[in-house]
C-alpha cells in the first residue's frame, strides 16, 4: 500500500486542519478493511502530533521552568552565600545546578514557539537554543556519574584522603566535562536546520531536521558515548554503594539508619534510567523513520513522532528533580539555606520599620 500525504504544517492545530489535509490523501490498498483502518487511525495520529507539540510541550516545559528555576536558584544561592567550605561533591553539584539553570533559561523561547506555532528569534538563537538543551542533558549525565563515584569513595574513605576526593581534582574534572560536552556536541550544529513554513520559521528539534542518514549515525554515537557508557558507570557505582551499605548494616546490626541512603541510591538509578532511556530510544527511532525508505509511510512517521514528543520533556525533567533529590534532601544544606533566608527576611523587615 502506498500513501501519498501532503504534510500538515507543523503547529497548525485542530481537527479542521487535519481533516482538510486528509482529504488530499489517496490510498491504494489490498482491501477495503485495510484502507478503512488507515482512514480512521492516520488523522488521529496527525491530530495527536500537532496537539502534543502545541499543548503538551508548552505546558510541560512551562511547569519545568517555574519549578526548576525556583529550585536551582535556591541551590545556587545557598552554595554561593551559605556554604563556606566546599568539597568535591559540592563542586559537582554546583556545576549541575549551573547546567540546569542554563537549560531553564532557554525554555521561555521554546514555550512561546510551541504555543504560537512559529519561531520569531532567528536562526542563530534556534541553533544555540538546541545546543544548550543537549549540553544540559549530557553534562547532567556526566556530573551525576561523577557524583556517584564521589559518594562511593566517601563511604570507602570517609576522611577524604583519596586524591579523587580533593576539591582541586573535582574542579579540573568539571572543566574537563564542559570541554568534552562542548566537543562531542559540535557535530550537531550543522544538523539543526530551522524550517521555513507558511506561517513563519519553525525551530525544529535535532531529530526532525537535517539529513536523517548523517543524523542517525551521529545520534547512535552520541547515545552510546554520552548516555550508555556514563549510565553504566553510574549504575555500577550505585550498585557498589548498595552492597557496601548492606555489608555495613550486617556488621553493625543497625539496618534502619542505612535504609534511607540505600533507598535514595535505588531511586537515583531508577529515576534517571526512566527519564533518559525512553528519550534516547525514541530519538533514534524518530530519525530512522525519516530515512528514504520510510518517507512514504507518513502516518507511521506521525505516530513515531508523537511518542518521541512525549519523551522529550521527560528527559529534561531532571532539571526540576535535581535540586529536590540531591540538595534539599540534605539536612545540613537545608538548615544553612533556611537560616540564611530567615536572616535576610529579618533584615528586610527591620529596614522597613
Amino acid at each position: 500500500m502506498q500513501i501519498r500525504l501532503h504534510y500538515v504544517q507543523r503547529h497548525s492545530i485542530g481537527l479542521e486542519a487535519v481533516s482538510s489535509c486528509w482529504q488530499r490523501i489517496s490510498v491504494k490498498g489490498t482491501g477495503p478493511s485495510y484502507g478503512m483502518a488507515w482512514n480512521t487511525s492516520c488523522p488521529n495520529w496527525l491530530a495527536a502530533e500537532a496537539a502534543l507539540e502545541k499543548y503538551y510541550l508548552s505546558i510541560f516545559y512551562g511547569i519545568e521552568f517555574a519549578v526548576g528555576l525556583l529550585g536551582n536558584s535556591a541551590v545556587v544561592f545557598g552554595y554561593l552565600f551559605c556554604l563556606k567550605n566546599w568539597n568535591s561533591s559540592n563542586v559537582y553539584l554546583f556545576n549541575l545546578s549551573i547546567s540546569d539553570l542554563a537549560f531553564l533559561c532557554t525554555l521561555p523561547m521554546l514555550i512561546r514557539s510551541y504555543s504560537h506555532g512559529k519561531w520569531v528569534y532567528g536562526d542563530m538563537l534556534c541553533i544555540s537554543n538546541r545546543y544548550v538543551l543537549h549540553a544540559n542533558l549530557y553534562s547532567s549525565i556526566l556530573f551525576l556519574t561523577f557524583i556517584s563515584i564521589d559518594r562511593y569513595l566517601l563511604m570507602k574513605y570517609p576522611f577524604r584522603e583519596h586524591f579523587l576526593q580533593k576539591k582541586e581534582f573535582a574542579v579540573l574534572m568539571s572543566l574537563a566535562i564542559w570541554v568534552l560536552v562542548t566537543l562531542e556536541l559540535l557535530p550537531i550544529l550543522p544538523l539543526i536546520n530551522p524550517n521555513i513554513a507558511v506561517n513563519g520559521t519553525n525551530c525544529i528539534d535535532y531529530a526532525s531536521s537535517g539529513d536523517p542518514q548523517n543524523s542517525l549515525i551521529y545520534s547512535m554515537c552520541l547515545t552510546f558515548l554520552g548516555f550508555v557508557i556514563p549510565l553504566l558507570v553510574m549504575c555500577f557505582f550505585y550498585f557498589k554503594i548498595a552492597l557496601f551499605l548492606k555489608q555495613r548494616s550486617r556488621q553493625l546490626a543497625t539496618a534502619l539508619p542505612l535504609e534511607k541512603p540505600l533507598t535514595l541510591v535505588i531511586m537515583a538509578v531508577v529515576i534517571f534510567s526512566v527519564l533518559f532511556t525512553p528519550y534516547h530510544i525514541m530519538r533514534n527511532v524518530r530519525i530512522a523513520s525519516r530515512l528514504e525508505k520510510w518517507r512514504k509511510y507518513q502516518c507511521v512517521q506521525a505516530a513515531i513522532n508523537s511518542f518521541y514528543i512525549v519523551t522529550r520533556p521527560l528527559a529534561f525533567l531532571n532539571s526540576t528533580i535535581n535540586p529536590v533529590f540531591y540538595f534539599l534532601m540534605g539536612d545540613h544544606f537545608r538548615e544553612m539555606l533556611m537560616s540564611k533566608l530567615r536572616h535576610q527576611f529579618k533584615s528586610l523587615t527591620s529596614i522597613r520599620r
